[in-house]
């Protein structure tokens, strides 16, 4: 069934009598569709993580029910071939970059935030399901790419984008020793992807916007997401324990060089390196 929405979302012939607002409200409309089916995963993720209920299910805490659903989720997306195996193993690495991330935040010498509930399936106060958020973001960007035919033009040299990535996650982990080099780091990626576009295609002519740009749009999404995840008490910061408060909107940058990060990685599927081209100047 998602095979047959898929083939209808992206195989038009050219349409040369909309035009004006009747061509805006059209690619509009597939621009939104395109988005609610690259957001499956993401979405379904988020559903479950509002609707199960704090205390569990059936003696099954929620922490854990969020574990098996989200491992459920991607065997069912594996199983109908809505992601590929090398696309699995990025996700996987997503996985495991976002833990390793969430594990050193809610250490105890650190603790930016904290999951309270109790659960089987923590290890060092850190939930397994906790991983699925990054990878969300991953499949999100994966699933985005084919759906939209996304073609990336003057992109920069692998091995810069590579080295700006890691300099953004060790920054993650550095600042609480020394200082925070986040906006050094915005600087730099700011230089170095100044001209990249992408373009993509919501219905049936191709558009293009700076690639600056979706990293910020979808780093806010994704700080939103963040403010309901929150407010549903799956995880908290220190300033709402006592009550809770919208997440500093300091955060939305962290999640768009993140969302940068995960970009570097996707881009180095075999895939989609094609659809890539990179600056020769």
């Amino acid at each position: 069934m998602l095979g047959k929405l898929d083939t209808w979302l992206t195989e038009h012939p050219k349409r040369k009598d909309l035009h004006g607002w009747r061509r805006f409200i059209v690619e509009f409309w597939f621009f939104g569709l395109k988005e609610a089916r690259a957001c499956l995963f993401a979405g379904l993720f988020f559903i479950a993580m509002f609707l199960i209920p704090k205390t569990g299910w059936l003696g099954i805490s929620r922490y854990d029910l969020l574990l098996i659903f989200a491992v459920s989720v991607q065997a069912a997306m594996l199983y109908f071939k809505l992601e590929t195996w090398d696309e699995v193993k990025s996700i996987t690495l997503f996985h495991l970059v976002g833990f390793a991330l969430e594990w050193f935040k809610t250490s105890g010498g650190i603790q930016s935030w904290s999951y309270p509930e109790e659960a089987y399936t923590k290890i060092g106060g850190v939930p397994l399901f906790a991983g699925f958020m990054y990878a969300a973001v991953g499949s999100y960007i994966i699933q985005a790419w084919r759906l939209f035919n996304l073609k990336i033009k003057s992109h920069p040299p692998y091995w810069l984008g590579t080295l700006c990535a890691l300099a953004i996650y060790i920054n993650f982990f550095t600042h609480h020793y020394i200082g925070d080099y986040r906006w050094y780091l915005a600087a730099f990626a700011l230089g170095l992807y100044a001209r990249t576009t992408v373009l993509y295609t919501p219905y049936d002519t191709t558009r293009k916007m700076p690639l600056l740009l979706a990293f910020v749009l979808i780093g806010f999404f994704i700080w939103l997401a963040e403010n309901l995840g929150t407010l549903f008490g799956v995880w908290r910061y220190p300033n709402q324990i006592g009550a809770w408060a919208s997440v500093h909107i300091s955060k939305w940058s962290s999640w768009a060089l993140l969302v940068m990060m995960t970009f570097t990685i996707v881009a180095n599927l075999k895939h989609i390196k094609h659809t890539i081209s990179v600056s020769k100047d």
